[in-house]
């Protein structure tokens, strides 16, 4: 199954000057949004464009999932220009429960609607989650 795809919907600053940026996932992607939820995914990537550029460390992101939703707080936020830069860092099931392999990443990335040219031209947001 491919990891969930997010849009970013909203964002907001809290009292601390934190942001707060709600990702929605799509219903057939629940068992990803469930993995986050459950801590089993620690480790959300996003094509590092305008919309995602600004996620910092300690905002919140708000994972919404059809009627289900929970906050995580951002760890870290790193920007890496390649699938092979991140890989020196994390491990493919840290980034993908199902992934074992950086072909298997690639082919995630790949099957997302111009994410390939979104990569050359942006890199990868990592987002390690607490």
């Amino acid at each position: 199954m491919i990891p969930a795809r997010a849009v970013l919907v909203r964002s907001s600053k809290s009292a601390m000057g934190n942001k707060t940026i709600q990702l929605r996932f799509r219903e057939t992607d629940r068992d990803i949004f469930k993995a986050i939820r459950n801590g089993k995914k620690k480790v959300e990537t996003r094509a590092a464009s305008p919309k995602f550029i600004n996620i910092k460390t300690g905002d919140y992101v708000k994972l919404v999932c059809g009627k289900d939703s929970f906050k995580k707080r951002v760890k870290n936020a790193r920007i890496f220009k390649t699938v092979s830069a991140i890989l020196r860092k994390y491990k493919a099931k840290e980034i993908n429960p199902l992934a074992k392999s950086k072909s298997d990443l690639e082919n995630m990335y790949n099957s997302f609607p111009d994410y390939r040219e979104k990569i050359k031209e942006y890199g990868l947001m990592v987002l390690e989650l607490k």
